[in-house]
């Protein structure tokens, strides 16, 4: 697996990797930032991951679903460099005619065994993620 960045100007480059599917990248910094910093992408990486993990995991329990939303919120240690995720929260929203139990397990599949992204950012972030079916969270009874 590899990508290649190549710069267009100022912080904004274009990465693409080898099946030829580019994002563009640039620095929070900039008013007019041209694509994500490289912590959002992290943060949308963990998205994706959980995202395939999740959907796998639902197919293959016959769970069909409306919809599949998932918005992952990062804490970063401030004035420090680097400034590394601390903390990094998802929230797995699911609609339609589901079990809220089974979408719950398939996110903890996801988060804690299944993930490469989110388990490998847990080296050095508290990872955890809670669950809305309906609209409605989900709390685990244990």
């Amino acid at each position: 697996m590899n990508v290649t960045l190549t710069h267009q100007s100022g912080y904004h480059s274009i990465i693409e990797n080898e099946r030829g599917h580019q994002i563009a990248i640039d620095t929070t910094a900039t008013e007019q930032a041209k694509g994500a910093s490289p912590m959002e992408l992290l943060l949308m990486g963990v998205a994706g991951c959980s995202s395939i993990d999740i959907v796998s995991i639902l197919n293959k329990k016959k769970v069909t679903f409306d919809s599949l939303n998932i918005v992952v919120e990062g804490d970063r240690i401030k004035g420090k460099v680097p400034s590394l995720f601390t903390k990094i929260h998802a929230t797995v929203s699911v609609t339609g005619d589901v079990a809220p139990e089974k979408v719950y397990r398939a996110a903890e599949l996801s988060f804690t065994k299944y993930c490469s992204v989110s388990l490998t950012l847990a080296a050095t972030a508290e990872i955890t993620f809670s669950v809305m079916v309906n609209n409605t969270p989900y709390v685990r009874e244990k």
